[in-house]
Protein backbone atom coordinates (compact mmCIF):
# COMPACT_ATOMS: atom_id res chain seq x y z
CA UNK A 1 0.00 0.00 0.00
CA UNK A 2 1.31 3.41 -0.96
CA UNK A 3 1.49 5.67 2.07
CA UNK A 4 2.31 8.88 0.20
CA UNK A 5 -0.36 10.75 -1.77
CA UNK A 6 -0.21 13.71 -4.13
CA UNK A 7 -2.25 16.72 -5.17
CA UNK A 8 -1.53 19.71 -7.42
CA UNK A 9 -2.59 23.11 -6.09
CA UNK A 10 -2.65 26.40 -8.00
CA UNK A 11 -2.76 29.36 -5.66
CA UNK A 12 -1.54 32.36 -7.61
CA UNK A 13 2.21 32.97 -7.77
CA UNK A 14 3.79 29.61 -7.09
CA UNK A 15 6.69 31.04 -5.04
CA UNK A 16 4.48 31.88 -2.08
CA UNK A 17 2.10 28.98 -2.56
CA UNK A 18 4.97 26.50 -2.41
CA UNK A 19 6.52 28.18 0.62
CA UNK A 20 3.16 28.07 2.41
CA UNK A 21 2.42 24.44 1.57
CA UNK A 22 5.86 23.13 2.52
CA UNK A 23 5.39 24.52 6.07
CA UNK A 24 2.51 22.11 6.74
CA UNK A 25 3.36 19.10 8.86
CA UNK A 26 2.98 15.95 6.77
CA UNK A 27 3.89 17.58 3.46
CA UNK A 28 6.89 15.59 2.28
CA UNK A 29 7.65 17.21 -1.09
CA UNK A 30 6.83 20.31 -3.07
CA UNK A 31 7.85 21.43 -6.53
CA UNK A 32 6.63 24.33 -8.62
CA UNK A 33 5.59 24.09 -12.23
CA UNK A 34 2.85 24.56 -14.76
CA UNK A 35 -0.36 22.53 -14.93
CA UNK A 36 -3.13 21.85 -17.41
CA UNK A 37 -1.92 23.84 -20.37
CA UNK A 38 -1.81 23.40 -24.11
CA UNK A 39 1.83 23.33 -25.22
CA UNK A 40 4.57 20.81 -24.46
CA UNK A 41 7.56 21.72 -22.27
CA UNK A 42 6.57 25.29 -21.41
CA UNK A 43 9.07 27.76 -20.01
CA UNK A 44 8.27 30.43 -17.44
CA UNK A 45 8.79 33.07 -20.11
CA UNK A 46 6.23 31.39 -22.38
CA UNK A 47 3.69 30.79 -19.59
CA UNK A 48 4.05 34.44 -18.58
CA UNK A 49 2.52 35.45 -21.95
CA UNK A 50 -0.81 33.94 -20.76
CA UNK A 51 -1.22 32.18 -24.11
CA UNK A 52 -0.45 28.60 -23.02
CA UNK A 53 -3.40 27.80 -20.75
CA UNK A 54 -1.08 26.84 -17.87
CA UNK A 55 -1.58 27.72 -14.22
CA UNK A 56 1.36 28.23 -11.87
CA UNK A 57 0.96 25.15 -9.68
CA UNK A 58 2.59 23.38 -6.76
CA UNK A 59 2.99 19.61 -6.87
CA UNK A 60 2.46 18.45 -3.28
CA UNK A 61 3.22 15.02 -1.87
CA UNK A 62 2.01 14.31 1.62
CA UNK A 63 1.72 11.59 4.22
CA UNK A 64 -2.01 11.00 4.84
CA UNK A 65 -1.18 9.51 8.25
CA UNK A 66 0.06 12.98 9.28
CA UNK A 67 -2.11 15.33 7.22
CA UNK A 68 -5.40 14.45 5.55
CA UNK A 69 -6.36 15.81 2.16
CA UNK A 70 -9.31 17.53 3.81
CA UNK A 71 -7.08 19.35 6.30
CA UNK A 72 -4.53 20.23 3.61
CA UNK A 73 -7.23 21.71 1.37
CA UNK A 74 -8.77 23.73 4.19
CA UNK A 75 -5.33 25.26 4.82
CA UNK A 76 -4.89 25.91 1.08
CA UNK A 77 -8.19 27.80 1.02
CA UNK A 78 -6.91 30.03 3.87
CA UNK A 79 -3.99 31.10 1.66
CA UNK A 80 -6.02 32.13 -1.39
CA UNK A 81 -8.92 34.37 -2.26
CA UNK A 82 -11.14 31.65 -3.71
CA UNK A 83 -13.55 34.14 -5.30
CA UNK A 84 -10.92 36.01 -7.31
CA UNK A 85 -10.81 35.16 -11.02
CA UNK A 86 -7.29 34.97 -12.52
CA UNK A 87 -5.86 37.14 -9.75
CA UNK A 88 -4.19 36.60 -6.38
CA UNK A 89 -2.71 39.59 -4.61
CA UNK A 90 -1.25 41.93 -7.23
CA UNK A 91 -0.66 39.08 -9.69
CA UNK A 92 -3.10 38.98 -12.59
CA UNK A 93 -3.52 36.66 -15.55
CA UNK A 94 -4.82 33.20 -16.31
CA UNK A 95 -1.52 31.73 -15.11
CA UNK A 96 -2.46 32.93 -11.60
CA UNK A 97 -5.86 31.24 -11.49
CA UNK A 98 -6.60 28.98 -8.57
CA UNK A 99 -7.14 25.28 -8.94
CA UNK A 100 -7.13 21.85 -7.41
CA UNK A 101 -5.85 19.21 -9.81
CA UNK A 102 -6.08 15.60 -8.73
CA UNK A 103 -4.51 12.38 -9.98
CA UNK A 104 -6.64 9.95 -7.97
CA UNK A 105 -10.38 9.92 -8.68
CA UNK A 106 -10.93 8.65 -5.13
CA UNK A 107 -9.88 12.13 -3.90
CA UNK A 108 -12.72 13.90 -5.71
CA UNK A 109 -15.40 13.39 -3.00
CA UNK A 110 -13.11 14.92 -0.37
CA UNK A 111 -12.18 17.79 -2.69
CA UNK A 112 -15.87 18.44 -3.42
CA UNK A 113 -16.77 18.30 0.28
CA UNK A 114 -14.13 20.91 1.19
CA UNK A 115 -15.07 23.03 -1.83
CA UNK A 116 -18.72 23.01 -0.75
CA UNK A 117 -17.82 23.81 2.88
CA UNK A 118 -15.75 26.80 1.75
CA UNK A 119 -18.40 27.92 -0.75
CA UNK A 120 -20.94 28.09 2.08
CA UNK A 121 -18.84 30.81 3.76
CA UNK A 122 -18.76 33.17 0.77
CA UNK A 123 -21.47 35.32 -0.80
CA UNK A 124 -19.83 35.01 -4.21
CA UNK A 125 -19.18 31.91 -6.31
CA UNK A 126 -15.80 30.25 -5.90
CA UNK A 127 -13.38 30.67 -8.81
CA UNK A 128 -11.26 27.63 -7.95
CA UNK A 129 -11.27 25.10 -10.74
CA UNK A 130 -11.39 21.44 -9.76
CA UNK A 131 -10.37 18.93 -12.41
CA UNK A 132 -8.08 16.03 -13.12
CA UNK A 133 -4.44 16.82 -13.75
CA UNK A 134 -3.98 16.87 -17.52
CA UNK A 135 -0.25 17.62 -17.51
CA UNK A 136 2.44 19.15 -15.33
CA UNK A 137 5.88 20.46 -16.20
CA UNK A 138 8.45 21.52 -13.63
CA UNK A 139 9.41 25.17 -13.69
CA UNK A 140 13.05 26.11 -14.08
CA UNK A 141 15.35 25.38 -11.13
CA UNK A 142 15.59 29.00 -9.98
CA UNK A 143 11.83 28.91 -9.22
CA UNK A 144 12.11 25.85 -6.97
CA UNK A 145 12.17 26.78 -3.25
CA UNK A 146 12.39 30.40 -4.40
CA UNK A 147 11.59 32.01 -1.06
CA UNK A 148 14.11 29.77 0.73
CA UNK A 149 16.77 30.96 -1.69
CA UNK A 150 15.49 34.57 -1.67
CA UNK A 151 14.00 35.26 1.79
CA UNK A 152 13.23 38.86 0.91
CA UNK A 153 11.85 37.94 -2.52
CA UNK A 154 8.42 38.94 -3.74
CA UNK A 155 5.46 37.11 -2.27
CA UNK A 156 1.78 38.00 -2.41
CA UNK A 157 1.06 36.04 0.77
CA UNK A 158 1.09 37.58 4.23
CA UNK A 159 4.06 36.09 6.18
CA UNK A 160 1.63 35.36 9.03
CA UNK A 161 0.19 32.61 6.82
CA UNK A 162 3.54 30.79 6.89
CA UNK A 163 3.53 30.87 10.70
CA UNK A 164 -0.07 29.61 10.73
CA UNK A 165 0.85 26.73 8.38
CA UNK A 166 3.80 25.70 10.57
CA UNK A 167 1.57 25.58 13.67
CA UNK A 168 -1.44 23.88 12.04
CA UNK A 169 -2.22 20.48 13.48
CA UNK A 170 -4.88 18.01 12.50
CA UNK A 171 -7.36 17.27 15.22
Amino acid sequence: MKSEKEIYLAGGCFWGAEHFLKQISGVTYTAVGFANGNVPDPTYKLVYTDTTGYAETVHVKYDPAVVSLKFLLHLFFKAIDPTSVNKQGEDEGTRYRTGIYYTDDADLPVIQQVYDEVADVYNAPLAVEVCPLKNFYLAEEYHQDYLDKNPTGYCHLNPELFKMARKAKMK
